[in-house]
This record gives C-alpha cells, structure tokens and sequence, in this order.
C-alpha cells in the first residue's frame, strides 16, 4: 500500500470510529465501522420544544454532534409543524433543520432505542437508556428519566445552556452505548456556565439574563472546536448579526474524516478551504467576516481596526504557545483529549492568566508506536501499509464532536462573560466520564477589557 492510499485512510478515517481500533476491540477498520454502526438515539420532544429555543438548541445539538458518531441514526418524535426558534440557516421549520442536520423525523421513536427526552413529554419505562436534557439559565445538564422532581426550571432561556444539555445527553448515551461506563443513565450530569465550580443545581448556578454579546471575534482554527464555537455562536439571540464581526484563520483544507468531529461540516464541503466554508456558513447566519489562511504564530500582529478577542481551538502546542505573542487583548482558549482513555476531556484556558501560554505549553513529540500492534492496525500492515504509514495514521487524535460542544459551550460562556463585565477563568478542567470532578480557577486581579459587544434580542 502506498503513501496515497494511506493518506486515503487517514483522510477518510471516522475519527469515532478510530476509537474502536486504538483500544483493539475491532480487528479491522470494517469491523470497527459494523459496531459503531450499531449505536442510534432517539429523541422525544413535548410541546413546549415549539415554545422554547433554549430546547431547540439542545435537540439540534443533539442531532448535529450525534449522528457523526452513532452511525446508525438520529431519530426525533413530537415535532410536526413547529417554528424554528434559533438561527440554523437555511433552514425554516424545527423538522427541516432536524432532516438537513442528518437526523430522521418519526412519529413515535422506537422502544428499544437510547432515549433522551426534551420538554413535557409522558414519562415511560422500557427504554434501555433514558435521560432528560434540561436547562435554567446559565446551567444545563441531564437527569435519569423518571426522576421528575431533578428537572430544572426551564424558565430562564439561554441557547448557550442547550448546546450544553444537548452536547451532554449524547455524551452519557454513548458512555452507555459503548459500555465503559456502568453509571451511564442512572446518574445526573451537568454544569453551570455561570459559576463552573458550583453544582449546577445550585440556586446561584443559573446566572443572570444578560443584554450584550460578542461582536468581534478572531477565531483560531476551524476543526472539531473552531466549528462548534460557530455553532454555538450562531444560536446565540444576536439582535443585530450584521454588527459581527468575525476573523477565521486557518490554512487547511476540509477532508471525509473533518465531517464525523466538526459540527458545520458535510460531505459538499469536503475540499475546501476551511476558512471559505466556515465564511460562508457565517455570512448566511448575517455575521460580516474575514478570512486568513496561514498558520497561527507569533508573526501574526493584530491590527487596532481587528477584533481584540480570541477564540483558539488548534491542538499545535507551538501556535498556542505564542497566544499572548501577537497583542490580543484577552485569548480563550480549549483542548480536548485525544486518546481511547481521554478523549472525553476537555480545558479551558483564559489569557492573560497566573500562567504564561509559553508555561502552559512547552511543544513536544509524542510516539504512537505501541498502537501499530493492535489488530486492526495488524490487518493495514497486512494489507501492505508500512510501518511509516501505521505510524502516522495511529497518531490520528479520536475525536468527539459532542466534547468540543461541551467545551465551545464553556469557552463562548467565557467569552460572554467578559464582553458583560464579569467574572472569568483561568482554568476550567473536566472529564466527561464523571463531570462532578472538575477544577475551576477564577482569575485574580485582570485589567479592564472592552472587546465590544451589541445587544442580544428576545
């Protein structure tokens, strides 16, 4: 096998699916695509999901990141003839943006399937997984279905808490698919975006109604994490999109194995240039933006008419190294773990910290060698792929589009928080195998910073 058909593989890779032969359950790439085959969802919305966009938030969410890792499908009960609330261009009906995001409108979900439930909706046994997605404010998570008197308020609406729920209740259903988690289902799991560090519960965790939002941006990397910051932002209640400003930089090219980890990626996009595509997907959501196409580092000088604000999302330890380097005025920054054990953390970083950005990262190599000797990756070798070629393709990061929606909903919510005057991060730390243990750092004594904002509507 030569070095274009390796890059093929590479390229085309589900990187979910990647996750089944680094832990050598699958004896072959196709044996490893059957199983995840295997794993769907259901969703059942109550009336209340036409009255709420905090909800629709949630269930696009869950259909957007779900159906780029449960292969076997998404399909979503108790929609018919519902207004989309929330911005998901260009789509016009909640039931067409759930089609055109990949899921499959039913009219009753199937009774064997995983089950996450939105709004008022009969509760019922028989599902062998089913779990609330539930919102306040600031603060969303999910709860054992059945346990009604755990549901939050739901009063206070903020898409940014739906992204959460949603992101969150794919999680713990694939923690349940994948069986490596015995609590999965039968537990709480949530978070405040407000005040990380308090249980999301807490009578303080829902925050308060905020009035202004980010209108200028530099986002740095356009994958996994660059993408669902422009999601999350797009369902964000801007009343004016056209006083954004965006900057996306990013010098890569979209490929097969980019649609199962980025939330605004499909198979029409697949060989183009990040920056043009996400450009494209922004100015349809109203927002004005700029591109650049080349590496981040510390050659890049903002200039004073560009968005002081930035948002990073590349794993390259040398470009984040130099975030404080080219006169950002406050840099929010997240990386998610990357092998069969860590791929469900996340962090966030916040700029100027305690801690240097050089501190942080010191660049070095990694060896991926051991991992060519598992049995999947035994079949490539027999198939004619060198040692060379197993080598790269095993340093491959498995990736989630579910954890980088969980992390862009905390890093947009820092990003909130600073354009409204109030407290930020240096660090917040989780892992979504059990997200009751996490760190927060607050940061101490940081400079007063207007990045500009505009109002947020109804």
């Amino acid at each position: 096998m030569n070095a274009i058909a390796h890059n093929n593989i590479a390229d085309r890779l589900n990187r979910m699916v990647k996750l089944a032969m680094d832990t050598g359950e699958a004896a072959s790439v196709e044996d490893a695509e059957r199983l995840f085959a295997g794993y769907r969802l259901a969703v059942a919305a109550g009336a209340d999901v036409g009255r709420s966009p905090t909800l629709q938030a949630a269930l696009l969410t869950i259909v957007n990141a779900g159906r780029r890792c449960l292969l076997g499908g998404i399909e979503v009960a108790g929609i018919a003839d519902m207004t989309l609330l929330v911005p998901v261009p260009p789509f016009e009906t909640l039931e067409q943006a759930v089609t055109g995001l990949g899921g499959r409108v039913v009219d009753a979900v199937s009774p064997d399937a995983p089950l996450v439930v939105l709004g008022d909706v009969e509760e019922w046994s028989g599902h062998p997984f089913a779990v609330r997605a539930t919102f306040d404010g600031w603060a969303g998570g999910i709860v054992p279905l059945g346990q009604s008197a755990m549901r939050m308020g739901e009063r206070h609406e903020f898409t940014l808490a739906g992204v959460l729920a949603g992101a969150l209740a794919v999680t713990e259903a694939f923690q349940f698919l994948r069986g490596n988690q015995p609590a999965a289902g039968r537990r709480e799991a949530g978070l405040s975006l407000w005040r990380p560090e308090l249980h999301w519960q807490d009578s303080a965790a829902s925050g308060p109604v905020i009035d202004r939002l980010p209108a200028a941006l530099w986002l740095i990397g356009l994958g996994n994490l660059g993408q669902a910051y422009l999601w999350t932002l797009g369902l964000l209640p801007y009343a004016a999109p056209g006083d954004v400003q965006l900057v996306l930089q990013d010098f890569d090219v979209l490929a097969p194995s980019n649609e199962s980890t980025s939330l605004l990626t499909g198979r029409s996009l697949v060989g183009r240039r990040k920056t043009r595509a996400m450009a494209d997907w922004a100015e349809r959501r109203g927002f004005r933006t700029a591109i650049i196409e080349r590496p981040f580092g510390p050659n890049v000088k903002i200039r004073n008419d560009e968005p002081p604000l930035a948002l990073c999302g590349v794993d390259n330890a040398l470009a984040r190294s130099a975030l404080e380097d080219v006169g950002f005025g406050r840099v929010i920054e997240a990386g998610l773990g990357g092998g069969p054990s860590d791929f469900l953390g996340f962090r966030t970083h916040g700029f100027p910290g305690v801690r240097k950005a050089r501190d942080v990262w010191n660049p070095c190599s990694e060896s991926f060698e051991q991992r060519v000797d598992l049995p999947a990756y035994r079949t490539l070798a027999a198939a004619g792929l060198d040692r060379c070629g197993l080598v790269q393709l095993a340093g491959r990061t498995v990736g989630a589009p579910f954890v980088g929606a969980v992390a862009a909903a905390a890093v947009v919510g820092e990003a909130l928080r600073v354009v409204n005057g109030a407290h930020c991060y240096d660090l917040i730390d989780g892992h979504l195998r059990d997200l009751a243990h996490r760190t927060a750092v607050p940061a101490q004594d940081r400079a007063p910073f207007n990045p500009g904002s505009t109002v947020a509507g109804d």
